[in-house]
């Protein structure tokens, strides 16, 4: 599969395939790094993942939502 690097603003950009970015597994938004080895750019899933906020609420449901759970009485200094 080939692509052509070019021009996106000031910096170079490469346009990957959609069947590409589809077989090795990645999808769009998904942070990944970019490692340079041997003359070779790879492409590889970012360890360091950070979550939204508003990603995570948006992904509640009444399906996947739980209703209240009691862990107990105050043990401590808890403030209620």
């Amino acid at each position: 599969m080939e692509a052509v690097i070019r021009k996106w603003g000031n910096s170079p950009a490469l346009r990957l395939p959609s069947a590409a970015l589809k077989a090795a597994g990645y999808a769009l938004e998904q942070k990944v790094e970019l490692v340079v080895s041997r003359g070779r750019i790879v492409i590889q899933p970012s360890e360091n993942v950070t979550y939204s906020l508003d990603n995570l609420l948006r992904g509640i449901t009444a399906g996947n939502a739980h209703s209240e759970f009691s862990f107990g009485k105050p043990v401590g200094k808890e403030a209620f």
